[in-house]
């Protein structure tokens, strides 16, 4: 597997949802914790499989400052210089332009590739070979490139990408133009989508080269590429923190999407299929972990299930678990709470956490 001396890795890891509670909180959101019950977290699992791309002193990893020591902790490997903490929350495209012009002060030829921390994928080597072509496709042009997902349902949580497949690259034939981008849809639309063969479940994983991002923020947004092209003489000096906390608050809150991603000209989407989920719900985590003959989906070293079926059960923690009678139900545990909950009800899990 190729491993250029450019090629960077940015791991955005910054979300404080916890839509996983008990088990994920704010303290600790779900990047943080072994949601897979693998004995690695999301995080740790998403640098893993980047190891034969990037070596570990180009990994770069985003949070905020009330997780920079956790990120510091699960990843030894990586300079500690290399976590960097955004003052606030500006979503996406302030958190890219930041690392981009970052990056760019000490590898002007670098080659990135931006990932969210708290995916999953499950053939991992069918990853590895899609993000290293389109790497190489990045690196010999100015393109920007998007992993597309293979859709296999009517998905209403995610963005979708449509790709125009009669306009593949003759660099890459695996990588296509994008026609436009499509926020989540409802039931029907998504059906629509789905029954066609160019709309793509948009991953949020970015590829491009260091120039080519960093160009398209000072044409498409300038004002934010204003207040990061400032910061130049500060970069990876001892003065960059609290410059960032002076100056990072003024840019606008804008995701990637709106910001780059649906202005720029050339924009190519790569579609793949390598076992990918956002794990944004206890469903879909049900949906990726190995299942009985039942349904039920044990996440734990002694769980005994009896006439009970579709359940998604995470109990790291205890000793001995006993479920009877259960169907389509949450079972979790951390520390001194339990949830047990229906899957069909889980939107509520907020509310059971006393959050607004």
């Amino acid at each position: 597997m190729m491993n250029p001396i450019n090629n960077h890795l940015v791991i955005m890891a910054g979300g404080v949802g916890s839509r996983f509670w008990p088990m994920s909180t704010v303290e600790r959101p779900k990047q943080f914790i072994d949601v897979l019950g693998t004995g690695k977290t999301l995080l740790q699992l998403t640098v893993e499989r980047f190891g034969s791309l990037v070596s570990p002193d180009h990994v770069w990893v985003v949070t905020n400052q009330a997780y920079a020591d956790i990120v510091a902790e699960q990843l030894p490997n990586i300079p500690r210089t290399n976590i960097l903490c955004e003052p606030c929350r500006r979503n996406t495209a302030p958190c890219i332009a930041y690392i981009s012009w970052r990056i760019k002060a000490t590898d002007p030829k670098a080659n990135i590739v931006v990932t969210p921390s708290d995916h999953i994928v499950t053939n991992v080597k069918e990853f590895q070979r899609v993000i290293g072509k389109c790497m190489k496709f990045t690196s010999d042009t100015d393109a920007i490139v998007t992993l597309g997902m293979k859709p296999n349902r009517p998905e209403t949580g995610y963005g979708y990408i449509q790709a125009n497949l009669a306009a593949n690259s003759l660099r890459n034939k695996e990588i296509f133009r994008v026609d436009s981008f499509r926020e989540k849809p409802d039931l029907a639309t998504a059906v629509k989508y789905i029954q066609q063969n160019n709309y793509f479940w948009n991953a949020g994983i970015f590829i491009w080269n260091v120039n080519t991002i960093v160009n398209a923020f000072r044409m498409y947004q300038p004002s934010i590429a204003k207040i990061f092209e400032s910061m130049n003489s500060v970069y990876g000096t001892t003065n960059e923190q609290a410059v960032v906390n002076e100056r990072f608050p003024e840019c606008e809150s804008i995701s990637v999407d709106y910001a780059i991603m649906e202005k720029a000209e050339e924009i190519f989407v790569c579609p793949a299929d390598f076992g990918w989920s956002d794990l944004g719900t206890w469903g879909s985590l049900l949906m990726q972990s190995a299942k009985d003959l039942y349904g039920n989906a044990c996440i734990g070293d002694n769980i005994n299930m009896f006439e009970s079926h579709n359940c998604i059960v995470h109990t790291v923690q205890e000793k001995k678990v006993v479920i009877q009678g259960l169907d389509g139900y949450i079972v979790a545990e951390n520390d001194d709470t339990l949830l047990i909950c229906k899957l069909s009800e889980e939107q509520r899990i907020k509310q059971f956490n006393g959050e607004s």
